[in-house]
């Protein structure tokens, strides 16, 4: 067995950052989050009191253990109180340069047998791991969004990732009551990697017009039993970050199978991103959702 962990530290106060730390709460860890600003994290405190409240809700959690969980979450704006952490993990945005600032302001804070483990979905964590001070001490643990309602975690070791350190990650994970996979350290893992070409396809399937948006959704959902259709499966997932791993797949694999569909660029040079700008491969200004093409 890996050491015991009784607190966790997140880095970055987003969808993701807020997931993590509402499962890690509710299986009893303690938390601390960190993020910039003051607000942020107290609109992420908001966010896992609103998500908690929904599961009590649909009667999936109790009262009492809505309060304790969230009692066991604290926030700030000051990366120094993560250095009692005995995990930290890194939510923040999927830009290497970002998170390699990270890790060098949160390195000195953190106790020297602390892990520090990222949640990154496409990038390298060989690479990664390099720019911190405890490459054996550094993973990847990707939680899949939305984290409350997703079983599946991957466990992605870098090159230098040691045994107890994975260890320890899978225990975490299983105290979550998660499913752990193990991928290897190569561009967007197992689930994107084999996600994201699919939805590209799609997305050339409708920029061909072998298709509609509402045909290649529903050809999906009831010819493949998928319960949500691809193009509204990439509207959700936000088109930018599809692009970007597409690029990802293209760039690190460099295989023409992953090259972009042209019409997923335009989308994204439009602005049209998906569900959180309003408008992707369906508009949702209106009461329901319309097909933009």
């Amino acid at each position: 067995m890996g050491s015991v962990m009784k607190s966790i530290g997140i880095i970055g106060a987003g969808q993701m950052g807020c997931g993590i730390a509402h499962v890690s709460a509710l299986a009893g860890y303690k938390v601390q989050m960190y993020d910039l600003s003051k607000d942020r994290i107290e609109a992420a405190l908001a966010t896992i009191n609103g998500n908690l409240a929904r599961q009590v809700g649909g009667g999936k959690l109790a009262d009492e253990e809505r309060a304790s969980a969230l009692g066991r979450i604290t926030g700030s704006a000051d990366i120094n109180d993560l250095a009692a952490m005995d995990i930290v993990i890194e939510a923040a945005t999927e830009e290497e340069a970002v998170k390699r600032k990270i890790y060098a302001q949160v390195c000195p804070v953190l106790k020297p047998e602390a892990i520090l483990a990222t949640n990154t979905s496409s990038l390298s964590i060989t690479r990664l791991a390099s720019a911190t001070d405890r490459p054996e001490r550094f993973m990847g643990i990707h939680f899949m969004n939305p984290v409350p309602v997703m079983k599946l975690v991957e466990l992605v070791r870098g090159i230098a990732t040691d045994e107890a350190t994975f260890r320890t990650a899978k225990d975490y994970v299983t105290t979550l009551e998660k499913t752990a996979t193990v991928a290897e350290d190569f561009p967007a893992f197992i689930v994107n990697r084999i996600l994201l070409p699919m939805i590209n396809e799609a997305i050339y399937t409708l920029y061909e017009g072998v298709g509609s948006v509402e045909a290649i959704d529903t050809a999906m959902k009831l010819g493949a039993n998928h319960p949500m259709g691809p193009l509204q499966l990439a509207d959700f997932i936000g088109l930018d970050t599809c692009l970007s791993i597409m690029q990802v797949l293209h760039d690190g694999l460099a295989d023409s199978k992953y090259r972009p569909c042209p019409l997923l660029v335009k989308y994204v040079e439009a602005g049209w991103l998906g569900r959180k700008s309003g408008r992707g491969f369906y508009d949702y200004r209106g009461e329901t959702p319309v097909p933009t093409r």
